[in-house]
């Protein structure tokens, strides 16, 4: 999505991603029927869209400017929202450990963001910085949503509503993608449907304040990619964020395994 943000406007490759997220979509619509996937309570897929659709807008105007490994530290700071407002809005138990992981994943997301604030992507920075508190509203009405409706219908409609909302703005300098292009949003579409697929899932069956500390594991992933693919070499303050982000990661996912040992015990 980077590489295809930075060859076309990016409210233009954010409408197309979803289009084809959708399209990818159709033949389990066509399996299934409609009916299927005609949800419970459309105000809440229509508003959970509307959020979504927002931090997206913000999201894809940083996307081509930002290097990949900072873009993805800075959305850490949608864990923490996430994690107040699953404690505010669903009462989710709290922890000790589960504060302690987010706020040492927090300091390596500080870490790796501190010292380009004042650079010359600062005001980029703050724009993706923007994008985190309204992903973090679209996942705990996602989680909200998840208690009456099916993972397929929270995923069509995601990705029907995100597509009429981004219609107008793709509009405004849209054009004619290639053959490449069109080939590269087919595939987004195919990995961004996935991975919603599975986070809707681990919505349902887990708490949502205990699934975001793997989230920081993306910057591995985002670190090794941008080297890779767009030859964005990880600053030392990128490489010693990650590695404490790692380290709170991998001691969460330990202590929450082990809970839920007990637990089936």
């Amino acid at each position: 999505m980077r590489a295809l943000a930075q060859q076309l406007d990016p409210f233009q490759a954010q409408f197309l991603r979803y289009l084809f997220g959708l399209i990818v979509l159709l033949p389990l619509l066509w399996r299934h029927g409609i009916t299927a996937y005609r949800p419970k309570n459309v105000g809440g897929q229509l508003v959970r869209g509307a959020f979504h659709t927002l931090g997206l807008c913000l999201w894809f105007a940083a996307l081509p400017m930002i290097p990949l490994a900072d873009m993805t530290a800075i959305g850490f700071t949608g864990p923490i929202f996430i994690m107040i407002g699953a404690y505010i809005f669903f009462k989710e138990p709290m922890r000790w450990e589960r504060w302690l992981a987010a706020a040492i994943g927090f300091a390596g997301v500080v870490v790796v963001v501190g010292p380009k604030l004042s650079g010359s992507g600062g005001y980029y920075n703050l724009v993706m910085l923007a994008s985190a508190p309204m992903f973090a509203a679209s996942f705990l009405l996602t989680k909200g949503l998840t208690r009456y409706e099916t993972t397929g219908v929270i995923l069509v409609w995601q990705a029907l509503t995100v597509t009429i909302f981004s219609l107008p703005l793709a509009l405004l300098h849209w054009q004619a993608p290639t053959a490449g292009q069109w080939a590269g949003f087919l595939w987004c579409g195919v990995l961004g449907s996935l991975g919603h697929y599975f986070l809707t899932r681990s919505f349902r069956i887990a708490d949502i304040s205990s699934t975001q500390s793997v989230k920081f594991l993306d910057l591995v992933w985002a670190s090794l990619i941008g080297w890779v693919v767009f030859a964005d070499v990880p600053s030392q303050s990128t490489l010693i964020g990650g590695l404490v982000i790692c380290a709170s990661t991998v001691w969460i996912a330990t202590r929450e395994s082990r809970g839920h040992g007990r637990v089936r015990a």
